[in-house]
């Protein structure tokens, strides 16, 4: 007899531990969050079972019912429906949350509509046993007639239970006796499966009055309705903070790291240009963005602490209210929320918003979102523009500077988000309903996951795409050479410095000069590129001199005045200087247009923000 090949199709709804529980049985990082909109699209891995047959497990995107309200609840109820393949059988695994078998239950009486064969794993049973909720997983494979596996996906109990059930369904299946479609009334109709809920429950499980509950004690300070902003707010402020001071001496060390490996090639290379393409291209273009490793995960680690214990949901509940105010719903404050990190996530999470129009006016206002990769041109501006002082006896100003930064790039983003609203994209605002999931302590190892896949992404970024243009610039600033008798700076005779030069004009009247001009063409490409541009620009045109660069923020405080240094940072809350976010927005609408209109509304507003700021901060510096 020859074994078909299997197909394990992971089903549940958010937060129930899907992701974990894919992460677990195939080795795979995907990223794991406690919101609905992270698993966005398929994602499959392969195990191989006992008798050596490869398995292929597709980890679908989590849905509360197979009535598809959203895109990526399309794409898992697509999935679901598709006939297998004469070589390829289906296997379901509905993933339920112990802890909320009431919401749970329904998905799987409604998977046994498909006729597909089903293995329940009921995940989070530790959670369930630590608040006295007994479920009786015997009566519970009965009443749904079919097989039910205990699982805690985090630590990998019952997970080899679970597989054994796999594999007992490859041996069998041409007899369909394990795992096989149910036999129970397969309820199409919403209140025959609530009454059926109700029944199986009032068999199976027992639990504690929910007022009890240490979930429900922490949600009356949180979502306080007078305390709950003020604490989000003191929580990101403190986020902020932690960015600068946390960060001070990991980032000092890699700044003498950088700074000791240049004087050694220096010393180990003659002069010319193979030492300064090494030197001022290579080692000053990447190491001035490495440097900004530690804000980036510091900032990062938060997030993902917000996501694992189950508060990020909240703070869009919290958000509702404001949101509502310019006509979305507090499910578009999740993908911006996501955009902090990175614009192309955020924007791909806006698939679970029903209503089109709102959704694309979250994937119009996202890139406004402060990301990760603007922290390295924010923190190279602030700490060269702004004291390090503290004010009001505990906060860093440089710290709240940072802060403000972000809190102005969300204000920007309702209010470009209102007068959309109002205007092409009006429509009336849909209702926000949501089921917060519980509290969970942070699942460490996952935080740390993904600490380090970040860590890796940003770290290849600058061994690829950074070095690159490091590499790019260095050649457009070194050649060709000034000519004999020359009295200007050389770079102001290469390619780089021409190219700059033709582009003053154009920015001068918000402060900018050519070297600014000359990283902001390949910025464009990625925001970060533009630090490391300027370092290769200025360490170019010191070669020679007695000072050396190893301070970048110590040139550009001696090279442009305060209203040059703000009116860069104000330029960089609005510009479209990211390639990938305009691909992916462009796959995520269908279109070159709304890309288009994208990128011509923040061009436009980081110009008019910008000469605004230089003009402003240039008068006051006169009186």
């Amino acid at each position: 007899m020859t074994t078909q090949s299997l197909t394990v199709l992971l089903a549940g709804c958010p937060n129930s531990g899907k992701s974990s529980l894919f992460n677990t049985l195939t080795g795979s990082k995907q990223k794991i969050g406690n919101y609905p909109g992270v698993t966005i699209e398929r994602k499959s891995g392969t195990i191989t079972s006992s008798c050596g047959t490869d398995i292929e497990v597709i980890d679908l995107p989590g849905s509360y019912s197979l009535h598809p309200k959203s895109i990526d609840e399309e794409i898992a109820f697509k999935i679901l429906n598709e006939d297998p393949s004469s070589s390829k059988s289906q296997l379901i695994v509905a993933v339920a949350d112990a802890t909320n078998m009431e919401r749970t239950l329904s998905l799987v009486l409604e998977l046994q509509t498909l006729g597909k064969p089903i293995i329940m794993a009921l995940n989070m049973m530790d959670l369930a046993i630590s608040r006295g909720i007994k479920i009786d997983i015997a009566k519970l494979s009965r009443e749904l007639s079919v097989p039910v596996v205990s699982t805690v996906a985090i630590k990998k109990n019952g997970v080899s239970s679970l597989l054994t059930h796999i594999n007992n369904f490859i041996g069998e299946q041409t007899t369909r006796s394990q795992a096989k479609p149910s036999k129970t009334p397969l309820l199409k109709n919403a209140a025959d499966r609530f009454i059926e809920i109700d029944r199986i429950l009032s068999i199976c499980q027992s639990k504690p009055n929910m007022a009890d509950l240490w979930t429900h004690r922490i949600d009356r300070v949180l979502l306080h309705p007078v305390f709950g902003g003020p604490i989000l707010f003191l929580l990101l402020l403190v986020m902020f903070q932690a960015v600068f001071s946390w960060a001070e001496l990991p980032m000092v060390f890699i700044e003498d790291i950088v700074a000791a490996t240049g004087s050694m090639v220096s010393s180990l290379l003659p002069n010319g240009w193979v030492q300064s393409l090494i030197v001022d291209g290579i080692i000053a273009g990447v190491g001035s963005v490495l440097v900004f490793l530690p804000q980036i995960l510091i900032l990062f680690l938060f997030i993902l602490i917000l996501e694992s214990s189950g508060y990020m949901m909240r703070a869009a509940f919290i958000m509702d209210r404001i949101m509502a105010s310019i006509g979305l719903q507090g499910r578009s404050f999740v993908p911006l929320l996501s955009s902090f990190a990175c614009a192309i996530p955020g924007i791909m999470a806006t698939r679970t918003i029903k209503d089109p129009k709102e959704r694309l006016v979250t994937i119009l206002i996202a890139p406004l979102m402060t990301c990760s990769a603007r922290l390295p041109v924010y923190v190279l501006l602030i700490s060269a523009f702004i004291p390090d002082q503290t004010v009001m006896g505990f906060l860093n100003l440089q710290g709240l500077t940072m802060f403000g930064l972000f809190i102005f790039a969300i204000f920007s983003a309702i209010v470009v988000a209102f007068a959309m609203r109002k205007t092409v994209l009006h429509s009336q605002a849909s209702s926000f309903l949501v089921e917060l999931p519980s509290y969970k302590i942070p699942n460490f190892k996952n935080v740390f996951l993904g600490l380090y896949i970040k860590a890796k992404v940003f770290l290849k970024k600058a061994g690829t795409l950074i070095m690159a243009v490091s590499i790019i610039l260095w050649v457009l600033a070194s050649f060709p050479k000034p000519p004999e008798g020359a009295t200007d700076a050389p770079i102001t005779y290469s390619y780089a410095g021409k190219i700059g030069k033709s582009i003053e004009p154009l920015v001068a009247p918000i402060g900018f000069d050519w070297r600014i001009a000359t990283g902001l063409v390949p910025g464009f490409a990625a925001r970060e590129v533009m630090v490391g541009a300027l370092a290769t620009v200025f360490s170019v045109e010191a070669e020679g001199e007695d000072e050396e660069i190893e301070n970048l923020s110590g040139h550009l405080r001696s090279a442009w005045p305060l209203a040059t240094g703000l009116s860069l940072l104000v330029w960089y809350i609005f510009s479209p200087q990211c390639l990938a976010t305009f691909v992916v927005a462009r796959k995520e609408t269908n279109g070159w247009r709304w890309p288009i209109i994208m990128f011509t509304y923040m061009l436009t507003l980081a110009y008019l923000s910008s000469w605004l700021t230089y003009q402003i901060t240039s008068f006051f510096s006169e009186i």
